[in-house]
């Protein structure tokens, strides 16, 4: 009987213990409820209560610090500086025109001017202040601020605006910011809250408007107490927003700027790789523009200038435009023709000036025609009849799958407006956007790079590079973001024969450095930098029946729009390249007169990381090139030092 009574015992000792701990927790819990209703009703009762009434409750967004742009020195691009400003406050001021027309003694706003800020000041409330002028002097700044006794409602303000150090070299590439404008608002799929602060500015252009939302930050928050007529009354919080991602691009700004000076009297597009990363080391389009102009909106003089250039300032020609690739085309023509298997390295094509088909005749470029040639031979002396009967052999499909190979079809993942894809034809293409059948003149035509086909500037450095190298070779714009590096994609090899791309190479170097190479004028003494490459020249009008009797017309004395385009694609060093380049001369003649000159001099100057010797070049050029090179680092020197940001350094 003593067991069962011990058991029951301790059954209670146990109810009575849980039973406590259960008590215990339930006083807790309603202590901890008891104090936080405390809190609310008595110490938090008035900032809820005032959280409350949302008519006396204010958020207002603070526009955060966009972001920075580097090239891949550490050189600052793209950055902000204070910009001083003043506005005015309607109910402080009184009489605004009384105290617009004050200002205007002190500094310079035109009555005109006055006259659209008073239509505005009526518009909004008058507690609303309005920005009168920005961007003005320290000078201008100071004697408000002196004067402000005099001047009611005026109030000077500091804030930040963009910045671009590099002006009109940089200007396609970086971009430009400019206030929202309905055609903005309509290309955003969800309304972001900080487009609605007032005079906050977007990228408009370039990196500035690719990396946007990146570089643009989160804005910071406000609340502010406000009466029942919306009058602030004070801060009640303040949370700061976050700065934009800095970014660094793999652009070396010296190289851009001598590209841009080299280039400045032509309608031009450059484009140069560093094979080794594939960093686009310059992309540079001329003529250019100031990006500054566009900060606060460019004048009306200035903007009708720009539009009407017949040589487009604003273009970004080396990514935006295409052109037909002329007779750069023929390395991929070759290759085509080498995987088919239609012709061997040491055949030989009769060219007497034409290839006839039918009734057809496709010319030569020399009148009087090549004689025999081989492959090597043929591109050395850039013989069409050798290319019209290789492209009859292997077919456009064929053509078109080694162009694919090469880079000319892709459309390249970078930050950059506006990229073209360019358009390299074939029989499907031209059956379903044209609604014809292909014929064996539109193979002949591309055979030589004319015709249907067109190329951007960017994809022909691609193609050079990857001919180069036989990896195939991605452009890289981005090095690092907030400092940290992006990645280098390993490049696979080309699924091309070496032996071909040999053959190739062997017949672009012998373009550039044999006797009666279409661009031996332009090549380089020193052998360690030996240049390899191919000259084009692209027709943008039809020669006539009557020229081809008496002669065609010269490109000299044909209006700026009926010349030739010129181009010229090359590599360097011959022996292990280390920078393609592919520039593009728009209505500049010929390829071996005007490109190939512009491209030899600025693989020399990344290739000697500077100015080059005058021993790099041909005796007989040495004067004129030494003048050329001197007005280039005359204008450099009196440029501004770059800022350097020394957390960057200098990237390698």
């Amino acid at each position: 009987m003593r067991k069962p009574l011990r058991k029951k015992k301790s059954m209670n000792y146990l109810l009575k213990r849980r039973a406590f701990i259960l008590l215990s927790l339930q006083i807790a819990g309603v202590s901890v409820l008891g104090w936080k209703i405390r809190n609310l009703q008595i110490e938090d009762s008035a900032r809820y209560k005032l959280l409350a009434e949302k008519n006396r409750v204010n958020i207002r967004l603070l526009p955060p610090i966009r972001g920075r742009i580097y090239d891949l020195k550490g050189n600052i691009l793209a950055n902000n500086q204070q910009n001083y400003k003043i506005t005015i406050t309607k109910e402080e001021a009184g009489d605004p025109k009384k105290v617009l027309a004050e200002l205007g003694r002190l500094i310079n706003i035109p009555k005109e001017t006055q006259k659209k800020l008073n239509v505005e000041i009526d518009k909004v409330s008058p507690f609303v202040p309005v920005t009168v002028i920005e961007n003005i002097s320290w000078a201008d700044f100071s004697r408000v601020a002196a004067n402000l006794p005099a001047l009611p409602g005026l109030m000077p303000e500091v804030g930040l605006t963009r910045l671009y150090f590099q002006k009109e070299a940089m200007a396609h590439l970086v971009g430009y910011v400019g206030p929202i404008s309905k055609v903005d608002r309509a290309r955003f799929i969800k309304s972001d809250p900080i487009l609605k602060i007032p005079k906050f500015k977007i990228g408009k252009t370039g990196l500035e408007r690719e990396l946007d939302r990146d570089l643009r930050g989160i804005p910071g928050v406000s609340r502010l107490e406000v009466n029942s007529q919306g009058r602030v009354m004070r801060e009640l919080e303040n949370q700061p927003g976050k700065s934009g991602k800095d970014f660094q691009i793999t652009v070396n700004t010296r190289i851009q700027k001598f590209a841009m000076q080299r280039t400045k009297e032509f309608s031009a597009s450059t484009v140069l790789l560093d094979l080794e990363t594939g960093n686009i080391a310059a992309m540079c389009s001329t003529p250019s523009f100031d990006p500054n102009k566009f900060v606060y909106g460019i004048s009306q003089k200035d903007w009708k200038s720009l539009l009407e250039s017949e040589k487009r300032p604003l273009s970004n020609k080396s990514v935006s435009d295409a052109y037909p690739p002329a007779s750069t085309f023929k390395m991929v023509v070759a290759i085509a023709a080498l995987e088919a298997g239609v012709i061997s390295p040491k055949e030989r094509i009769t060219c007497d000036g034409f290839y006839e088909i039918g009734s057809r005749r496709f010319h030569c470029w020399k009148k009087e025609g090549h004689k025999q040639s081989n492959l090597i031979q043929s591109l050395k002396n850039s013989c069409d009849v050798y290319f019209y009967e290789v492209a009859r052999r292997v077919g456009i499909d064929a053509i078109a799958e080694t162009a694919s190979k090469l880079g000319l079809t892709d459309h390249f993942d970078l930050p950059v407006s506006a990229i073209s894809k360019g358009l390299m034809p074939n029989v499907e293409w031209k059956k379903t956007n044209l609604n014809q059948n292909w014929r064996i003149g539109d193979t002949l035509n591309a055979g030589i790079g004319q015709g249907y086909v067109l190329t951007t500037p960017l994809q022909l450095a691609v193609m050079t590079g990857r001919l180069a190298s036989g990896r195939v070779i991605t452009p890289r714009l981005i090095n690092a973001i907030d400092g940290l590096q992006s990645s280098i994609q390993l490049d696979k090899r080309l699924s091309i024969s070496d032996e071909y791309l040999d053959l190739v190479r062997s017949g672009m170097h012998s373009v550039v450095n044999e006797i009666g190479g279409t661009a031996y004028k332009s090549r380089i003494l020193e052998n360690k930098f030996q240049m390899a490459g191919k000259t084009g020249t692209a027709q943008v009008r039809k020669i006539t029946s009557e020229e081809r009797i008496f002669g065609i017309k010269k490109n000299e004395d044909l209006p700026w729009k009926k010349r030739d385009h010129a181009l010229f694609v090359g590599f360097a060093p011959f022996n292990k390249p280390k920078f393609s380049i592919a520039v593009v001369v728009e209505h500049g003649g010929g390829g071996s007169t005007t490109a190939a000159p512009l491209a030899r001099d600025i693989l020399l100057f990344a290739l000697h990381d500077g100015v080059p010797p005058l021993s790099s070049y041909p005796k007989e050029q040495r004067k004129e090139v030494g003048k050329i090179l001197r007005e280039i680092e005359l204008n450099n020197d009196s440029q501004p030092p770059e800022n350097v940001n020394p957390k960057i350094g200098t990237q390698t």
